[in-house]
């Protein structure tokens, strides 16, 4: 079992996580499920130094629970993009109070690129990467600086792309833990029934991923889960995630 704090990055400039720390948290903890690699990664790995990066989109309720259990003071960043259907802010808002998250950071675009930019908020019709860009990856690095790690809640099923996502991995100057990575969409829906955990309003119309709102629309059946994100257009990805 690890033991105690240990340097994550590589240099002082934080410009790289050393791969062999990477490697040796696969071998320890790669394997483990959900709950546990949760539990050590917030209680031993990264105290105080790691946090949950959340959409509260629609499967977002299955981290933010465990992570509650564990700890309702890990602190959860929430990319306000100024974009999102009013359905994802208000239940941001009733997970919060369900869940009893005590450190729920709204973390919004910086106002001189939206005035550079997107001033008439419509970048994302005509550059939908850079609308991301300036919303979204601008924004996370910022929150993200104080943390060394932080969870995300994605998963293998969740389109091509993400099919050998590993539970722990290389982001720059932190680890980015996965703990959700190998969860099928039933094992997802068990869980839920099985804790009564609160169902996003836009999933009952369809809509099996969701971001923003000028940028998602409902799926169709037999369609990939994400096939609603950026429909029509080659991008599958907002740039917070490589894959």
């Amino acid at each position: 079992m690890f033991q105690g704090p240990r340097p994550v990055v590589a240099d002082a400039d934080r410009r790289s996580v050393d791969a062999d720390f990477v490697s040796m948290l696969h071998r320890r903890y790669g394997r483990w499920d959900a709950q546990d690699l949760l539990r050590v990664a917030i209680t031993r790995l990264f105290p105080g130094r790691i946090a949950v990066v959340s959409s509260f989109g629609a499967e977002s309720a299955a981290v933010l629970a465990l992570v509650a259990e564990i700890d309702p003071t890990t602190p959860v960043i929430f990319l306000d993009t100024g974009k999102h259907f009013a359905d994802t802010l208000g239940y941001r808002d009733r997970l919060q109070t369900d869940f009893g998250l005590r450190d729920i950071s709204n973390v919004g675009p910086d106002p001189a690129d939206l005035e550079r930019d997107d001033a008439d908020g419509t970048l994302h019709r005509t550059d939908p990467d850079r609308c991301c860009h300036i919303r979204k990856v601008l924004p996370l690095a910022r929150a993200l600086a104080p943390f060394d790690a932080w969870i995300t809640g994605r998963k293998r099923f969740q389109g091509t792309s993400r099919t050998d996502l590993a539970k722990l991995e290389r982001d720059g100057p932190r680890i980015k833990i996965n703990p959700l990575a190998d969860w099928s969409s039933d094992r997802v829906a068990q869980f839920a029934a099985a804790k009564q955990l609160p169902v996003h309003p836009l999933v009952g119309e369809g809509y099996p991923s969701i971001g923003c709102a000028p940028c998602t629309s409902p799926v169709a059946a037999g369609e990939d889960a994400r096939a609603g994100r950026w429909r029509g257009q080659e991008k599958i990805e907002c740039g917070i995630h490589r894959v």
